[in-house]
């Protein structure tokens, strides 16, 4: 049997962080993928990653034979269209207005989400997000360990934190405004006017879309922004009553374990199961689990003795100062 026939009849599994918000999953990384499987009419097993939140591998799809992860080929959705597994853009992947909208929305749109959830805001979202489920110690270093990177990756210091910030916004504030021309009252952001169908650019910016308007606080900034154009509001909540509301409202909860490479014997919306023995993997993943917050306790330590180190280091300066006289 060809290799790409029996990739497709193979059951994926997508694994993703928690649900919270009223959505799957609210991981800007995670929903985006959810809403493409969803979209190509794919039947998936969905489980979550409750142990390892900065994982850069999450999320990921895998079968018996395949797996693709959020941190190799640009993402889980370009190497599921590079594999084969799953393509919806094959008739659009080429067209410039379409690679430049899809840009668009993968830089500045990203940017400004990554910047409302981790330096625009007080945290919460993040929070919930991504470590409600750690220890407190744990998670504040994780976000602060985050907070940190993401000022990096946006160029972000004390002295240019203004103006990247109005940079920022201005960016969305022009994305929002050509995406709302482009969509017009149309289903999908199809380039292809001859058939109207779905494409990556469709599930990820649906998925930006509904985690700026029920994950961020109504103080939000790009929140206000998206709000000012009503068909984009419109557009992302169809989508959510067709493809999120209807499925969870017909669906019991699905596994919150990390599964074994391979699909599972449960549907898409798993059922309970009978306790059973451990595997040999799941065995070696709750020890690396064990190995995980014993090392970020380790971190927490060392966290907080080098602030109180700082701290006493300032005061000697300070104390050093007053002894000397400067003319």
């Amino acid at each position: 049997m060809d290799e790409s026939i029996q990739r497709e009849q193979q059951r994926l599994t997508l694994v993703s962080r928690k649900p919270c918000f009223g959505l799957p999953t609210a991981c800007p990384s995670c929903l985006p993928v959810y809403i493409y499987l969803k979209l190509a009419n794919v039947s998936f097993d969905l489980c979550y990653n409750l142990t390892f939140p900065d994982s850069d591998q999450i999320p990921y799809v895998d079968s018996d034979t395949y797996v693709a992860y959020n941190n190799e080929k640009g993402g889980v959705i370009e190497s599921l269209k590079e594999d084969n597994i799953v393509n919806l853009d094959s008739e659009v992947q080429n067209l410039p207005e379409w690679v430049s909208t899809s840009a668009m929305i993968n830089s500045w749109l990203s940017d400004a989400l990554l910047y409302e959830l981790w330096v625009g805001s007080d945290g919460s979202s993040a929070h919930k997000i991504y470590y409600s489920d750690l220890p407190w110690p744990i998670g504040k270093v994780l976000y602060l360990k985050q907070v940190y990177s993401v000022k990096q990756l946006l160029g972000i210091s004390k002295d240019n934190s203004e103006r990247r910030e109005e940079e920022i916004y201005r960016r969305a504030t022009i994305a929002y405004k050509a995406l709302s021309t482009k969509l017009g009252e149309d289903s999908f952001f199809s380039d292809n006017r001859q058939v109207f169908k779905p494409t990556s650019l469709d599930a990820i910016f649906i998925g930006h879309a509904l985690i700026t308007l029920y994950a961020l606080p109504e103080t939000s900034v790009l929140r206000g922004k998206l709000l000012e154009q009503a068909n984009l509001v419109k557009y992302a909540d169809k989508h959510k009553a067709e493809l999120l509301d209807s499925a969870s409202s017909s669906s019991s909860d699905p596994l919150s374990s990390v599964p074994r490479r391979g699909p599972s014997n449960s549907s898409s919306k798993t059922k309970s199961q009978p306790k059973r023995e451990r595997t040999q993997e799941e065995k070696s993943f709750r020890r690396k689990a064990k190995y995980f917050l014993i090392t970020q306790m380790v971190a927490v330590l060392v966290f907080l003795s080098l602030l109180g180190g700082s701290d006493d280091t300032e005061a000697d300066d300070a104390d050093a100062d007053e002894g000397f006289d400067y003319e």
